[in-house]
């Protein structure tokens, strides 16, 4: 069947026009579902960030109709005064404790629970519960559990003759007491997305493994954790990100901030606290923001060079 002849451009003209149609459709569709997200995001996250940048140009008190803008002044008082070592330096340590702490024991009980085990689907359930729990209820118990005087831990303590250390009062152990909280409350995170990881690897590699006589320390390394490397890589970005931005246990299990002045911390005190410098904790979230963006950009331009994707 021979196609009748047409006007020299006619088919492409038809055609064109046929396609301008249907793309103009699907864009007003792609628009009329995007557009209200959109909005969203724009309203209530680049918009506020604009303003906090604008803010942290001024020499402004919360609540006050009138700031002075002081420029780059508050950037500079930041990083000369005395306490931005302490600040950058807990948050360092925070960070680095409760992400790779939550990881590694997330990894180890995701081991666990991925063999077949009486009673390891409750196990999941109570692993995973904490990560869900509001972090104020989580810091008041273990605020009870670490209480010096009237805490079970000093109660266990004093059982076993000893004493129980200060640790609300005693800043290094302040800092350690809500490392431990941190890890605890996430860890159940990090395990239940190796789980996902480790139930989703090839049988065949595993069994082919075995039969060529790779004990199961060294198909851990040399197999499962070369494929795990995608989801340790989520686990890194997204854990990291949570960590520098952790704020509510913080708040609630030491509320001056000793020893605990974390970045997300000290940008809180400053507004909210006893000095009342809105500008000035405007410039330290910031702060906070382009650290996250700078770990956020090295991670996913070097360390993915690493992720093996099977």
């Amino acid at each position: 069947m021979t196609t009748p002849p047409s006007a020299p451009g006619g088919t492409t003209k038809i055609r064109q026009r046929y396609w301008t149609a249907r793309t103009k459709r699907d864009a007003w569709i792609f628009l009329a579902f995007a557009l209200p997200n959109i909005a969203l995001i724009v309203l209530f996250t680049y918009r506020p960030l604009i303003a906090n940048i604008q803010y942290s140009l001024l020499d402004w008190t919360l609540g006050s109709d009138f700031a002075t803008s002081v420029g780059l002044d508050n950037y500079v008082t930041f990083f000369t005064s005395s306490d931005a070592p302490k600040v950058l330096g807990t948050t360092a340590i925070f960070t680095i404790f409760t992400v790779g702490g939550a990881m590694v024991l997330g990894l180890l009980v995701a081991l666990a629970l991925n063999q077949r085990l009486p009673g390891r689907t409750f196990a999941r359930s109570a692993i995973f519960a904490p990560y869900v729990l509001s972090g104020v209820g989580v810091g008041l118990v273990w605020l009870f559990i670490f209480d010096p005087v009237y805490g079970a831990l000093s109660w266990i303590l004093r059982g076993l003759g000893q004493s129980s250390p200060q640790w609300i009062n005693d800043p290094k152990l302040a800092l350690t007491m809500v490392i431990i909280v941190y890890i605890w409350k996430n860890l159940g995170y990090c395990a239940v997305v190796y789980l996902a990881g480790l139930q989703s690897m090839p049988k065949d590699v595993m069994e082919a493994a075995s039969l060529d006589g790779a004990g199961s320390v060294r198909r851990f390394f040399s197999i499962v954790f070369p494929l795990l490397s995608p989801t340790t890589f989520f686990l890194l970005i997204t854990s990291l990100l949570s960590s520098l931005q952790a704020f509510d246990i913080l708040k609630i299990m030491t509320p001056t901030g000793q020893g605990t002045d974390t970045l997300m911390f000290e940008t809180y005190l400053q507004a909210f606290g006893a000095y009342n410098r809105a500008g000035y904790s405007a410039a330290i979230s910031v702060v906070l923001f382009v650290l996250l963006l700078i770990m956020t950009a090295i991670q996913m331009r070097f360390v993915e060079k690493k992720v093996h994707y099977a």
